[in-house]
């Protein structure tokens, strides 16, 4: 049998570097590149060194990879959403995932990119699961938010919250107000088990699936954390959708 030809050395340093990060260490990666141990975690020193800018990229690779792994066993109840507390198509064929907080600047700022993903396709059905981790009054609009959800009015208040800023009482009062909400009910509701179950019920699934702060998404089978560009979301939807075909 020939022998294989040998790697490139950015070849090398492309494979030590993954097997390092993947946590494979210095000896399995040396066993793969024909390097030495000691020479292969000196190739992996000097690269990171002199391109640091990969670290931040090979790492949130690993964590959504990570993420995904944990999502299969949970998937169809990360994907049923609280009553009511959806934006595009209710009965849609994708489902794209927001973990959000009203006290999110990134949130906030991913309105206009999750807007424009439901207009670009009709079939999008866009689960919010709240994730009130950020501030004192975060609990409070998501409780709402919720409330407005079982009055069939949760993407009106959604988007008054977010055009009214930080969540306080008196924010959340007038975005309640603006979606039309019947306000004594809309109180009650918020105070409720329900409301509350759901709300633990979203901080134990972002737990599981590793996601310590928002934005976080669910898109297809893969997930992602902080503030992704719409294409990528798009593609993650679309690759999903033709593994169900």
């Amino acid at each position: 049998m020939a022998d294989k030809p040998p790697m490139g050395f950015s070849r090398i340093v492309l494979f030590a570097l993954c097997a390092v990060l993947l946590g494979f260490g210095g000896g399995f990666a040396a066993s793969w590149t024909g390097l030495t141990k000691p020479v292969t975690e000196a190739v992996v020193h000097d690269y990171l060194l002199n391109h640091p800018e990969v670290i931040p990229e090979a790492m949130d690779r690993l964590q959504a990879r990570d993420a995904a792994n944990r999502l299969k066993p949970i998937r169809a109840q990360v994907m049923t959403p609280f009553p009511g507390a959806v934006l595009g198509n209710p009965n849609g064929s994708k489902v794209l995932v927001e973990f959000s907080d009203f006290a999110c600047t990134y949130c906030r700022q991913s309105v206009e990119e999750v807007d424009a993903l439901i207009a670009s396709d009709p079939q999008l059905k866009v689960v919010i699961r709240e994730l009130p981790i950020l501030s004192e009054q975060s609990a409070a609009a998501a409780q709402m938010g919720l409330a407005a959800a079982e009055q069939g009015q949760y993407a009106a208040f959604h988007k008054a919250m977010y055009e009214l800023g930080p969540p306080s009482p008196a924010s959340i009062e007038a975005a309640a107000k603006k979606a039309g909400l019947d306000m004594e009910r809309a109180r009650k509701v918020a105070d409720s088990q329900a409301v509350k179950t759901e709300i633990a019920r979203n901080l134990a699934i972002a737990d599981r699936l590793g996601f310590n702060g928002t934005p976080s998404w669910v898109a297809g089978e893969q997930a992602f954390s902080g503030a992704v560009p719409r294409n990528v979301l798009a593609d993650a939807l679309a690759q999903g959708a033709k593994a169900q075909e």
